[in-house]
């Protein structure tokens, strides 16, 4: 399996894999055809490489679309999945399109920023100043209700199986659970009902690198986003996250045999 990699820190150990630097990508072009893995290009690459090309790339191409915006990753996931989908209003940022989210969307409620991670471009709504705030810098209204938690869960996946998941719980300064933003990490286990949802998503979109922030409201899962570039403070340490992807393409790789019986769901693995 020939692999060529934009990506040398998160490839770093693959075999037969050159790395590339994505600036230089035009001058292997016959080096990218012949490949049978293009890996973590950019994702201002994937039209010339995918369409161009024609080269497989890994992660798929869902998981780049769909995870590089939230409004359309939101308008994703109330397709597939409406009833775990948090209530949210999106909408041109006008003048009658500020009045009409701000007299719907109970208080306090979330704004978001359509392109951000790491928990940056996320604001809490508490009153009319901080709407008001938020939409003097927003390109697109993106109003979602907050969810009476304090702590999500991270489920990562590449493929169809789960590698981790782990409870993030809220940092000291409230409202942020996510790791860069001073979130910690709990290994106590996660309700099956979460990791179940973050599979059916991936399965259903075609998304098989992400980190799925899950949300739990009593015994419902939410699904807040996915990150197809996740951090990894919360994964095992080792090679952990290697070998699935690395499995997964060669699986991906083996033809199927359709009397071969489905291989049993193994136990779900925890970060430490």
């Amino acid at each position: 399996m020939r692999c060529l990699s934009f990506d040398v820190f998160r490839t770093l150990g693959f075999p037969d894999t050159t790395v590339i630097k994505p600036e230089h990508f035009l001058k292997h072009k016959d080096a990218l055809s012949e490949a049978d893995w293009v890996l973590f290009p950019e994702y201002w690459q994937l039209n010339a490489l995918v369409y161009g090309l024609g080269c497989r790339v890994f992660p798929s191409e869902a998981s780049y679309r769909i995870g590089h915006d939230k409004v359309e990753m939101t308008r994703a996931f109330q397709t597939v999945a409406p009833a775990h989908t948090p209530w949210t209003m999106i909408e041109p940022n006008g003048p009658q399109e500020r009045d009409l989210i701000w007299d719907s969307m109970p208080q306090p409620f979330v704004a978001k920023a359509p392109k951000a991670s790491m928990g940056e471009g996320v604001w809490l709504i508490e009153n009319r100043a901080d709407w008001q705030r938020y939409c003097e810098v927003a390109t697109v209204l993106y109003a979602q209700e907050y969810l009476p938690i304090d702590r999500d869960i991270r489920v990562v996946i590449v493929g169809d199986k789960v590698v981790t998941a782990y409870w993030r719980h809220q940092a000291a300064q409230g409202f942020y659970n996510n790791v860069a933003r001073g979130g910690r990490i709990d290994t106590a286990d996660v309700p099956a009902a979460a990791v179940d949802l973050a599979l059916s998503l991936a399965r259903d979109l075609g998304v098989d690198h992400a980190g799925f922030d899950i949300a739990m409201v009593g015994n419902h899962p939410y699904v807040l986003e996915f990150n197809r570039l996740f951090g990894n403070l919360g994964l095992n340490r080792g090679t952990a996250l290697q070998e699935a992807i690395l499995g997964y393409l060669r699986e991906c790789d083996t033809p199927k045999d359709p009397d071969t019986p489905l291989d049993p769901v193994p136990p779900l693995p925890k970060a430490v």
